[in-house]
């Protein structure tokens, strides 16, 4: 059974092995008399094993709710949550929007068992910043200022404790993912969590890390940059591209057909479109994964 991690006093990590597609890293923030959460999970069983794992550390209710951006791995459980949901207006929006679940099975082999969770988006939302308070302990949440991994994300940055609660800013172990963001924005973003000055990152996907990641992100997105580039210049389509391609160092990182995906996005950044076509990105991943759904444990 995945368990917290202590990474500060009474801040905690949940992460859930082993962080790939659908299986998220979690965490909360224990105070005298309530809890606050960041994220919830994909399923009603993680998230109520979630739940369990809260309990297990503090008999006190989870009062707030934080959602670092709208996707369903750390949203679709909100609603076994009796708490205030928390989240940049954009997820807000985005999460109202969400199709995933009706189109997942097509995608993702063993389909998830989402169980029965109704939408429950941000219902107190911010622009910007927004600060809270776990008796002594200052919980800032702030936006980023650009797409990155989506146009809604927060980082929960507790300055006391020198913990970051990235969301999927940061993956630790698996393929970065920006195909609902930016490329170049999340190039600029890096900038933005080095100047926090954290020792603890708690990403999105993965265990507590050192900011030392930050570095592999950026080769990493500097390298679906210059494969973009090439690519388009010589009139490839994403899914050729990708096949062209040598992941090199990233090769081990998990889910890493998500090379098909931010290329897609990064020919959407390069070329000035708005929006990736979800579906023909998600076939392209699949068709470079030899046809088959992408792996999915949630």
């Amino acid at each position: 059974m995945d368990k917290p991690v202590e990474v500060a006093d009474r801040v905690y990590a949940y992460p859930q092995h082993d962080g790939s597609w659908w299986v998220n890293t979690t965490g909360f923030v224990v105070g005298r008399r309530d809890i606050v959460a960041i994220d919830s999970c994909a399923t009603r069983g993680r998230t109520e094993r979630f739940r369990a794992a809260i309990a297990g550390v503090a008999d006190l209710p989870v009062t707030r709710l934080v959602n670092t951006h709208h996707h369903g791995d750390h949203t679709y459980g909100n609603a076994l949550f009796d708490a205030t949901v928390i989240g940049h207006e954009n997820c807000r929006t985005e999460a109202l929007n969400d199709r995933a679940r009706e189109e997942a099975g097509a995608l993702w082999s063993p389909t998830p068992d989402w169980g029965d969770l109704p939408v429950d988006p941000p219902s107190v939302t911010f622009s910007h910043s927004l600060t809270l308070h776990v008796d002594d302990l200052r919980m800032e949440l702030i936006h980023p200022g650009t797409p990155a991994h989506t146009r809604g994300d927060v980082v929960c940055w507790l300055p006391e404790q020198r913990v970051l609660f990235t969301g999927d800013l940061v993956f630790n172990g698996g393929t970065p993912l920006v195909m609902q963001g930016s490329v170049t924005g999340s190039l600029e973003v890096l900038r933005f969590l080095r100047g926090f000055h954290a020792e603890i990152f708690v990403p999105g996907h993965g265990a507590p890390t050192t900011p030392d990641i930050l570095d592999l992100h950026e080769r990493y997105y500097r390298f679906v940059l210059r494969l973009a580039e090439d690519a388009r210049a010589r009139g490839l389509t994403p899914l050729e591209a990708a096949r062209e391609s040598d992941l090199g160092e990233f090769s081990d990182l998990l889910d890493p057909e998500r090379i098909v995906l931010n290329l897609h996005r990064a020919y959407a950044d390069l070329s000035g479109v708005g929006d990736v076509d979800l579906r023909q990105a998600f076939a392209d991943a699949i068709a470079y994964n030899g046809g088959r759904p992408l792996h999915c444990i949630a």
